[in-house]
């Protein structure tokens, strides 16, 4: 059966987005650099410690309702400079209490959420997504190898079914970059399934898989332009070009469901 995935995160956004208009909330209360990717953001509020409890409290509601929903899993989304990524990188997270400084205490907060949402629902119906050498919206880290290793060893305590991810080349979104770094450390640490992501073609992903740097390869952009991907790779089909223009936008249609199908 078809593993559907739903991401719980919160993200540093315009206040408009924020209920009576409040800030958001981070592990920081320093901003991003106004204008980054032409967007105002508001500068976040940081979060407190006695505040945190219901912030893991979220996620496991979060996965508690989406089983009830009739999903076979979720996917904690701890990548791309959402609120576990601020805690995880030592380039924002900027505390002083146990959910900072440290490595073990960054990354305390996403070790919490998963246990909690692993109690809730069954490690085996738990996956999370990293992106430990990535810098997305300005959140990157020192010691991206350390933190990765750290994580894919603490993850084995709660039992659960994946390790998702982005691949050390992917620094920035839609680029590739060459980088010293790999993920072989992370997936040799961790017990379960390891999916690598990041920019991956045909060719490229069966060879990762073939070379044993990863058990699976995930494609993002790629099935979103072509809701037929696995035949397409089969019969060698061209491929869609995906707008990423359209990615986010609240239109039903457009850039989500209007990409076509292989003519039979």
């Amino acid at each position: 059966m078809l593993l559907f995935i739903p991401f719980f995160s919160y993200v540093i956004t315009k206040l408009g987005f924020q209920p009576n208009g409040q800030a958001p909330v981070s592990s920081t209360d320093k901003g991003v650099t106004p204008g980054l990717d032409g967007v105002d953001w508001s500068p976040p509020r940081r979060l407190r410690t006695d505040e945190i409890p219901a912030l893991i409290n979220d996620f496991r509601l979060a996965a508690r309702n989406a089983i009830d929903a009739g999903f076979d899993g979720v996917e904690i989304h701890g990548a791309n400079g959402y609120i576990i990524d601020q805690f995880l990188k030592d380039q924002v997270n900027d505390r002083t209490d146990q959910y900072g400084g440290t490595l073990e205490n960054r990354c305390r907060l996403a070790l919490e959420i998963v246990e909690a949402v692993a109690n809730e629902i069954g490690g085996d119906k738990v996956g999370i997504r990293l992106s430990t050498f990535a810098d997305y919206m300005e959140c990157g880290d020192s010691n991206p190898e350390a933190l990765g290793l750290h994580m894919a060893n603490e993850l084995n305590k709660y039992g659960i079914l994946y390790l998702h991810v982005i691949e050390p080349r992917m620094v920035q979104v839609g680029n590739k970059a060459e980088t010293p770094y790999s993920t072989l450390p992370m997936k040799k640490a961790f017990k379960g399934t390891f999916i690598s992501a990041g920019g991956y073609k045909r060719d490229d992903g069966d060879k990762a898989v073939a070379d044993g740097n990863a058990d699976l390869v995930a494609f993002g952009r790629l099935f979103l332009a072509n809701p037929d991907l696995p035949r397409r790779f089969e019969v060698d089909a061209d491929l869609n070009k995906y707008n990423r223009a359209t990615f986010y936008i609240q239109d039903p249609v457009v850039g989500y469901t209007d990409y076509p199908f292989l003519e039979v």
